[in-house]
């Protein structure tokens, strides 16, 4: 099979997104004039180790933002954000906030998330997160289409949840392992690693 994707792919439903999967998700929390605000985006990655660096990508707006959605306006409105990683033991949680509600509204409370303060920012944190990454916005750039943007932050802080390290690293195994998007519907959760060393 081939497709362009400008002339459509004849399917029931659109392959790109099982096609660029697993992804993992970018929890973000935001604070602005408006309130705080949550919401998971799967176009979200690391960009760089010195100093760490992350990027989420949104698409598509609501009505009552401009263009954008809540996260990307209160980003520009703000100057920062947090990444909360997301783990199969919040994995409703993350699915709850995802839920298209009016501007100002407050995600944490309406799908029943417990919230804490950043420390190198004013910012709401996941209080259960596996960890989560205090970052300040370095840019936001538009993409190709309309209302779609990328963000980039440096981060500035990072929690990580005690019982997720295990001699001395990061293993969120015991809180459900990690949780990535996939296609349509579909979700995995992370929990089979392997090792390997690369060429010398």
């Amino acid at each position: 099979m081939f497709y362009r994707p400008e002339s459509g792919h004849g399917l029931p439903h659109n392959p790109f997104n099982a096609l660029v999967a697993p992804r993992p998700i970018g929890w973000i929390s935001t604070r602005g004039s408006a309130g705080d605000n949550l919401a998971p985006y799967s176009f979200f990655n690391a960009v760089a180790y010195v100093p760490p660096q992350v990027m989420f990508a949104s698409t598509s707006a609501k009505s009552d933002r401009n263009g954008t959605k809540d996260s990307v306006a209160q980003i520009i409105e703000s100057g920062v954000f947090c990444v909360n990683i997301a783990t199969g033991d919040l994995r409703d949680q993350v699915n709850a906030s995802s839920a298209p509600l009016p501007a100002g509204t407050n995600e944490f409370q309406a799908a029943g998330i417990g919230a804490a303060e950043c420390a190198t920012i004013a910012c709401p944190r996941v209080a259960g997160a596996a960890a989560a990454l205090e970052c300040r916005m370095t840019r936001i750039l538009p993409l190709a289409g309309e209302a779609n943007y990328v963000v980039f932050g440096v981060v500035t802080g990072v929690h990580i949840r005690d019982d997720c390290l295990v001699d001395g690293r990061f293993d969120p195994r015991a809180a459900g392992g990690w949780i990535a998007r996939l296609g349509y519907k579909d979700y995995a959760a992370v929990t089979e690693l392997f090792q390997m060393d690369r060429p010398a």
